[in-house]
């Protein structure tokens, strides 16, 4: 539960724990990414629990039955560039025939504010459900401008994923797009005077690959 509204913290155990060992320092590159993409996968299933279903008639080996299928809006995943690439990754690995949008945005050193630099979406964005992931959501500067940028290209269903949220930034982001929710392993209180969450896990981007 979360005393932000419109943000769902994940309290899976499995989620939790693998958290933890995100979180953990000594944790190295090729671990680091395992179970990020592990740890989206299971994000995934909780972003997506309520989404319709309709029977539909299939044969099994041994009778004609109907059965559930996911209906109504197909899925586009849009990760924010570059860390939000292993997050979607795990995601497919559950909804393999959802497509992916890449928006590039990063946030000036200086000023914490996000800069757009790609943008690549499907052409029926309007009548998907999208799916936004980034690993983490500090300031909010750069999740405010990646849903902006979406409903501008015509996306009005949005939801928004990341690991870890920051109480700042969930209450940012959630002030400027009352309409899109929120799903997070965990939120933490407070950010440091470069905008990094505290405790947190660092740069999700450097330690997924490698770089600093």
């Amino acid at each position: 539960m979360s005393d932000v509204d419109g943000l769902t913290i994940v309290g899976h155990p499995l989620v939790q724990h693998k958290l933890t060992i995100l979180r953990d320092r000594n944790s190295p590159t090729q671990l680091f990414r395992t179970v990020m993409r592990e740890t989206a996968t299971l994000l995934c299933y909780e972003v997506t629990r309520d989404l319709p279903t309709a029977l539909v008639r299939i044969e099994t080996p041994v009778a004609v039955t109907r059965s559930p299928a996911i209906a109504g809006k197909k899925l586009v995943f849009v990760p924010i560039l570059r860390a939000g690439l292993a997050m979607a990754e795990g995601m497919l690995d559950l909804v393999p025939a959802a497509r992916v949008a890449h928006l590039g945005i990063y946030r000036d050193p200086a000023t914490l504010e996000a800069v757009e630099y790609y943008f690549k979406a499907p052409e029926d964005l309007a009548r998907r459900l999208a799916i936004v992931v980034d690993p983490m959501l500090a300031t909010g500067h750069s999740a405010i401008a990646a849903i902006a940028r979406l409903k501008a290209a015509g996306a009005s269903d949005i939801r928004f994923v990341c690991l870890l949220a920051a109480r700042p930034g969930a209450e940012a982001l959630r002030a400027a797009h009352p309409d899109v929710p929120i799903w997070a392993a965990a939120m933490d209180e407070e950010l440091n005077d470069h905008g990094y969450i505290v405790p947190g896990l660092g740069d999700a981007g450097d330690r997924t690959f490698g770089t600093r």
